[in-house]
């Protein structure tokens, strides 16, 4: 039997920082926070103290509550997503699939085909490596993550399975919520007038119970026509189980190549004028590189069609897996990766990151940790001020919620500053003061609270010789 939900009671996070909307040159004050029933009940100015004064926390007012003492140092910032991350194919490597010779894209999709033919007879160690991630993640400071889990005919509904396994045994700590997602192509062939057995069990799939997404690659199919069609069944899907739609889309940097994004652009607007979309839905577009190619004029033509028609539609970089396979063939490697800050100062589009692979073919390398991605945005974007800091924290807390669509995104539009009535979902930084700080150095101490409770907290018991005494050699 699942155990039942934790009890919530009331929680107190006192001499903490926060983030300020007027930038971090006013973010010295000290708060408490009291969380009640999930959400933020207070937030008060600890006597007017700063960092430099004697913390006084005011907790005498809850003798029950829980009392999570920053000692005037950390800061407390909205929880961590993955808007993008799959949980069947994780930490394959080193050793659970072959090893890799090339590196490229198509040896990716060849190593990680007949990796996954051993998923059906080995379901535990798909499920010890997606609660791996998942644990991990956690303890990262994610509370919501869109896990996606493939369905095709190799692998059936095994990775759906153990995705729905572990939703269910984890939602105290973090909403998984489950995207079944179709890698390989839903049409056999070139001459495929109608889709085969992976849309059927793509479909399948859709109707299960605790399933919030579907998605797809319309670039693995055999033609453009075919992609457009791949495009329009999810949507299809998506509108008929009122779930999400969630796309890997326009991964190349091929400029003869048709970006698809218009074209699901065309088919999204449609579909809402008639009355075909639901209101609650949203799309999801990760990758997007061919989009890097745009010029000015195509930025600014994408951005006002989302914006004027309101459309629920967000892009999500992936860079670690981007930058991996984007651009092989040239003498000079593009940053093959949406540019999240520029895209917000220069056209107004907020768009997410996401980590997407770990450990695996199409993503050896990174952490887990989305908090990495900053300082990698940081250096591939060239963008180190207080403002792009502040840009890429949104991409992976607020801005990736809004991708996905939780509770929060739904009632109210997001800021990294915490309000009275917000869910009580935080990452407590213990090494960092500042939002700015953050971004460069990501704090490897944390909280992680959910729903106003303490769900993890991840310490640093490293030493040095010298330090406390030891003896140097």
């Amino acid at each position: 039997m699942a155990p039942g939900p934790l009890q919530r009671s009331t929680l107190v996070i006192t001499n903490v920082h926060l983030a300020n909307d007027s930038g971090d040159t006013a973010s010295r004050q000290i708060y408490t926070l009291v969380c009640t029933n999930g959400e933020v009940h207070s937030i008060e100015a600890v006597n007017g103290a700063t960092a430099h004064d004697e913390p006084t926390p005011r907790v005498q007012i809850y003798p029950d509550a829980t009392v999570l003492d920053a000692g005037g140092h950390g800061i407390s910032l909205p929880s961590l997503c993955h808007a993008h991350i799959h949980l069947d194919k994780c930490l394959l490597l080193p050793g659970r699939c072959d090893t890799l010779v090339k590196g490229d894209f198509q040896e990716a999709l060849e190593v990680t085909a007949r990796a996954k033919a051993s998923f059906l007879d080995d379901p535990e160690d798909l499920y010890n490596r997606g609660r791996q991630l998942t644990v991990e993640s956690i303890k990262c400071g994610v509370t919501i993550m869109r896990a996606h889990v493939e369905v095709d005919k190799t692998v059936r509904m095994v990775c759906l399975d153990v995705g729905l396994r572990l939703q269910e045994e984890l939602r105290d700590a973090c909403d998984i919520q489950v995207a079944v997602f179709a890698q390989d192509p839903l049409f056999t062939s070139m001459d495929s007038a109608e889709p085969g057995e992976n849309y059927l069990l793509l479909c399948e799939a859709a109707r299960r119970t605790g399933v919030s997404a579907v998605g797809s690659a319309p670039y693995v199919e055999p033609s453009i026509t075919q992609a457009k069609k791949n495009i329009d069944l999810i949507l299809d899907i998506a509108y008929e189980k009122m779930l999400h739609a969630d796309f890997h889309l326009d991964y190349n940097l091929d400029p003869a190549s048709e970006p698809l994004v218009w074209y699901l652009l065309s088919q999204l607007r449609g579909r809402i004028r008639e009355g075909r979309w639901a209101a609650a839905s949203r799309v999801c577009v990760g990758h997007a590189t061919r989009l890097t190619l745009f010029s000015r004029d195509e930025w600014d033509e994408l951005a006002r069609i989302i914006r004027e028609e309101d459309l629920p539609l967000t892009l999500v970089g992936l860079p670690p897996s981007d930058l991996y396979m984007m651009g092989r063939d040239t003498s000079s490697p593009p940053r093959g990766t949406l540019d999240v800050p520029r895209l917000r100062r220069e056209h107004g589009l907020r768009v997410g990151m996401s980590v997407n692979n770990v450990g695996n073919a199409f993503t050896p390398q990174g952490p887990i940790d989305p908090l990495a991605l900053c300082p990698l945005g940081i250096a591939i974007f060239q963008a180190g001020t207080e403002e792009d800091a502040k840009i890429l924290l949104e991409s992976i807390t607020v801005d990736a919620k809004t991708a996905i669509q939780t509770l929060e995104s739904r009632s109210k539009p997001f800021s990294l500053r915490v309000k009275v009535g917000d869910r009580a979902d935080f990452v407590l930084l213990d090494q960092n003061d500042t939002v700015y700080e953050v971004a460069l150095r990501p704090s490897y101490v944390r909280t992680t609270i959910k729903s106003g409770v303490i769900v993890a907290k991840r310490v640093d018991s490293s030493w040095v010789m010298g330090e406390l005494g030891s003896q140097k050699l």
